[in-house]
C-alpha cells in the first residue's frame, strides 16, 4: 500500500463537482468484472490526491441492484485508491436522526439478495472478516470534519442494506427498527464487503433524506420529497469532502485495523488447486498476496 493518500469517493454525481480541485482528469477503467459505473474523475484537493466515482452513472441510470459493485471497487483499486469513503442517501429509523442529518455508520446488516458479493469464486476461495467493516481512521476524520462544518451528525450506527428499488413496507420498517437498525439504504452492500476484499479501508456517510415509513403522522416516502432533501445533503457532502481531505493529509497513515494486509491469512485454496484464470482476475485486487 502506498505511503501517499489517494482518497476514493463513491457517491452521486454532485459530490465530485468540486471547483477547488486541481489537475482534474477523467479515466475509463475496464476490469475483469466489467466496466465501472462511470469514468473515475481524479484531481488534487488540499494537497491530497482524490478519485471520484458516480455509483449510479451519469444521470443516475443504474438501479441499486444493477450497479456493478465489483467493477467499481476494482476500478478504484486499479486507479490507485488507498482509502474509500462512500456517500449515499438513506432513510432513518430514529426520531433523533432527522432528514438532513449525517450518520457515520459503523455496522451493516446485508439484506440484499441479487448481487455478486465477492471477488472470490470457485477455483480461488478467500474469507475476510467483516466484524468491523468501517475503518475508524476514516470515521474519525469524517466526524472531525462534520463538527468543524457544524453539520449535524451521529457517529456510529447500523445500516440496513435492502435490495430495492422499492422502499420498505410498514411491516418491514418496524421489523428493522426492532432489530436495532438506525438507517436504511440500498447501496452500501456489497460495496463495503468488496472494499475489504480489496484491502481498501472504507467508511460511510449516510445522509438522511426521510423517516422511511414507520413514523405515525409522517407522509410515506416519495421520490419528490427525497430529491429535495438529497439536493441539500449533496451541498453539505461536497463541503464535507473538502474538509476531510486535509484531515487525512497527503502522508498516509495505515488503518488501525490492519485492513491493508487482511488477505494475508484469508486465502484458503491450496496453491495446486487454484484455477489459473481465476487467480489472474484476482490479481487486480489481490496482487499483493498472489
Amino acid at each position: 500500500m502506498s505511503d501517499e493518500t489517494v482518497l476514493g469517493i463513491i457517491g452521486g454525481s454532485g459530490v465530485y463537482a468540486i471547483d477547488e480541485m486541481s489537475d482534474v482528469e477523467r479515466h475509463q477503467f475496464q476490469t475483469p468484472w466489467g466496466g465501472a459505473s462511470d469514468d473515475i474523475v481524479s484531481g488534487t484537493l488540499a494537497g491530497v490526491k482524490c478519485l471520484f466515482l458516480s455509483r449510479h452513472g451519469q444521470g443516475h441510470h443504474r438501479t441499486p441492484t444493477d450497479v456493478n459493485y465489483r467493477a467499481n471497487i476494482a476500478a478504484m483499486k486499479m486507479a490507485g485508491a488507498t482509502d474509500i469513503i462512500s456517500v449515499s442517501a438513506c432513510g432513518s429509523f430514529r426520531e433523533e436522526l432527522p432528514p438532513g442529518h449525517f450518520v457515520l455508520v459503523d455496522q451493516f446488516i446485508d439484506r440484499t439478495q441479487l448481487r455478486a458479493k465477492s471477488f472470490f469464486e470457485a477455483g480461488m476461495v478467500g474469507h475476510v472478516s467483516m466484524a468491523q467493516p468501517v475503518c475508524p481512521k476514516l470515521q474519525d476524520a469524517l466526524a472531525e470534519a462534520c463538527k468543524e462544518l457544524s453539520i449535524g451528525y451521529t457517529k456510529n450506527g447500523t445500516y440496513l442494506a435492502m435490495e430495492g428499488p422499492q422502499f420498505s413496507s410498514k411491516a418491514e420498517s418496524h421489523i428493522y427498527r426492532s432489530w436495532g437498525c438506525d438507517v436504511i439504504g440500498m447501496t452500501n452492500m456489497p460495496e463495503a464487503k468488496l472494499a475489504r476484499e480489496a484491502e481498501l479501508p472504507y467508511a460511510t456517510v449516510a445522509m438522511v433524506t426521510d423517516y422511511d415509513c414507520w413514523r405515525e403522522g409522517e407522509a410515506d416516502v416519495e421520490v419528490a420529497n427525497v430529491l429535495e432533501i438529497m439536493h441539500q445533503n449533496t451541498l453539505k457532502a461536497r463541503d464535507l469532502v473538502k474538509a476531510v481531505a486535509p484531515k487525512l493529509g497527503p502522508a498516509r497513515k495505515p488503518s488501525p485495523l490492519g485492513i491493508e494486509t487482511c488477505l494475508d491469512f484469508a486465502l484458503i485454496t491450496a496453491p495446486e488447486a487454484r484455477d489459473p484464470e481465476v487467480v489472474e482476475k484476482l490479481k487486480t485486487i489481490a496482487g499483493r498476496v498472489l
